[in-house]
């Protein structure tokens, strides 16, 4: 099993070292030509603005959107999710509210159910978005305070916060289940 993790800016390294204990093969994506034979792809946090700029520099904006279009999954977190949503990539039907939770000194940590065997997630947010608006194919997973903060949307998953920074693998797990189903389905 293959999976990408978009290496523009943020924490990729964290997402592929979990990736990699979980037993995926993980390549480090900076221009198209490395979505090739992938099976699923991951978009960490960082800067959504700086991504931004690293997306339209690569032209990767539309080669990200036929991968999403072939069926193959996709998992955003924290600036992801952002990245994800409809006035970005347009990939995922949310409306994400950049630092909802206030600036960085607002860093929290919360236990959240997301309906996961083994309790609640360890989650860590940082800077993090909520979703302001889901359409109705968007099953919210988890909130805090009310605000939607976990989604699907067929093979697209979104976590407003970093599971790559807790000892929990649960939510990078959930994802590559879907990348094993995706396999299955295309076979």
């Amino acid at each position: 099993m293959a999976v990408g993790v978009l290496a523009l800016q943020g924490d990729f390294e964290a997402h592929g070292a979990v990736l990699k204990r979980l037993g995926a093969h993980v390549r480090e994506v900076r221009v198209p030509s490395d979505l090739d034979q992938l099976d699923g792809l991951v978009l960490p946090g960082g800067e959504s603005t700086t991504i931004t700029l690293g997306i339209e520099r690569e032209q990767l904006a539309e080669p990200l959107r036929a991968f999403h279009s072939s069926g193959k999954p996709i998992f955003g977190t924290c600036a992801g999710l952002i990245m994800l949503d409809r006035e970005h990539l347009g990939i995922i039907d949310i409306r994400a509210e950049r630092n909802a939770f206030g600036r960085q000194v607002r860093s929290f940590e919360a236990p959240l159910e997301m309906g996961l065997d083994g309790g609640p997630v360890a989650a860590v947010f940082i800077r993090a978005p909520w979703i302001a608006e889901h359409g109705p194919g968007v099953e919210i997973l988890a909130e805090v305070e009310g605000h939607g903060v976990a989604a699907r949307e067929a093979t697209v998953l979104v976590v407003a916060f970093h599971p790559e920074l807790s000892s929990d693998d649960r939510v990078h797990e959930l994802f590559l289940q879907s990348v094993r189903d995706a396999r299955l389905a295309a076979a």
